[in-house]
């Protein structure tokens, strides 16, 4: 009897040993690269052309924030709402900003983004790849370059697209945030609290073209990493620029060298985001997390996931967070626009020395 139950023992422990292999089965491709699918190999080679050609080495900068920005107005440009009246199908990550960039490039919220585009187009070329999944790739890789940055989610099998998306799908940063909010909704359901962790982005964002005598302006004064100060430096009292042009859109910041977006401004202090806006604050964590699950949400618009492949496990592992959540120096607690209601602001130590300035993101 004992043996039995031994036996009955051992084949379970070999049934469950088969099963966890078969779980973790890993492929080697012929760079001798490991991954868990052999469809993910040819994104290999792809990977070292974007890290060698396009990002510098491998460095957080110009091209990292361009190439993020462009997986985002590439993906946003879908409305069910506009399908559904029969005005306009398609859209989403489909690659359609590139794929008909002498039309989308033209659209008002997407200035600038033909210099992205320009620069990936070779690299596009040369690659078996669709262009739609390429976007989404080279945003994913670039920000694996930046220290704090989460391990962001890679599909392969998007069909490319074979027509434009709509004008006036993607935010701009003079929108309400009424407007701004129902867009995302339309767009893939997103809620407030996914659309704050989508704007987490602009923690390694500059602007060019919001005030185009200022090309280069972060957000935050560490664009080189993927931090909170993005959050802490939208809730310091600034002014709003009451004129149009070159200031549309845009919020005086305390800080010398760094803009804010009027949008950003305004979600900050906005009773239904204000309080997620504040637990970014200080919650690196909380930031790799929210903005990990929003893109994925957001990479795949368009598009079901079931009949994607799942490359994730391609992406480098992000260098570690190379900061902590302070105060920029010069400035107190006493500068904080405390707009959570429920919470107050987390009390954070101030960097020493003079005032801070915040330098330009250098162009490529």
């Amino acid at each position: 009897m004992a043996f039995k139950t031994l036996a009955s023992f051992v084949s379970v422990l070999a049934a469950l040993q088969v099963a966890n292999g078969a779980l973790v089965r890993r492929v080697t491709c012929a760079d001798g690269s490991v991954t868990s699918n052999a469809a993910c190999c040819a994104l290999f080679p792809v990977i070292q052309d974007l890290q060698t050609n396009l990002f510098d080495g491998g460095e957080c900068g110009e091209e990292v924030h361009e190439s993020l920005r462009l997986t985002f107005h590439d993906a946003i440009g879908i409305s069910p709402a506009i399908a559904s009246r029969g005005q306009f199908g398609g859209g989403g990550a489909d690659g359609s900003i590139a794929l008909f960039e002498d039309i989308e490039t033209n659209f008002h919220a997407n200035n600038g983004v033909d210099e992205i585009i320009d620069e990936q187009r070779p690299l596009i070329q040369r690659h078996n790849l669709t262009t739609a999944d390429f976007i989404q790739l080279a945003g994913a890789i670039g920000v694996s370059n930046c220290p704090g940055a989460p391990r962001l989610a890679v599909f392969v099998g998007r069909p490319d697209a074979t027509q434009p998306a709509p004008d006036l799908t993607v935010p701009e940063p003079f929108d309400t945030v009424d407007s701004i909010l129902q867009r995302f909704d339309d767009a893939g359901g997103f809620t407030p609290a996914e659309v704050v962790a989508l704007l987490g982005s602009h923690t390694i964002a500059a602007a060019d073209h919001v005030d185009p005598s200022i090309p280069g302006t972060p957000f935050d004064s560490t664009p080189e990493l993927f931090d909170t100060q993005f959050f802490i430096e939208t809730q310091l009292r600034g002014t709003l620029f009451p004129g149009t042009g070159g200031n549309q859109g845009e919020v005086e910041s305390p800080l010398r060298g760094e803009l804010r977006l009027q949008s950003d401004s305004e979600l900050a202090r906005d009773s239904r985001t204000a309080c997620e806006w504040q637990s970014f604050v200080n919650n690196q964590a909380k930031l790799q997390s929210a903005f990990a699950a929003a893109f994925r949400k957001m990479t795949i618009l368009g598009h079901d996931e079931s009949s994607l492949i799942d490359c994730s496990d391609v992406v480098p592992t992000p260098p570690a967070p190379a900061s902590s959540a302070h105060l920029p120096a010069g400035l107190t607690h006493n500068d904080v626009e405390q707009a959570c209601a429920s919470t107050p602001f987390p009390t954070l130590p101030t960097d020493p020395g003079p005032a801070t300035t915040v330098a330009p993101v250098p162009p490529s």
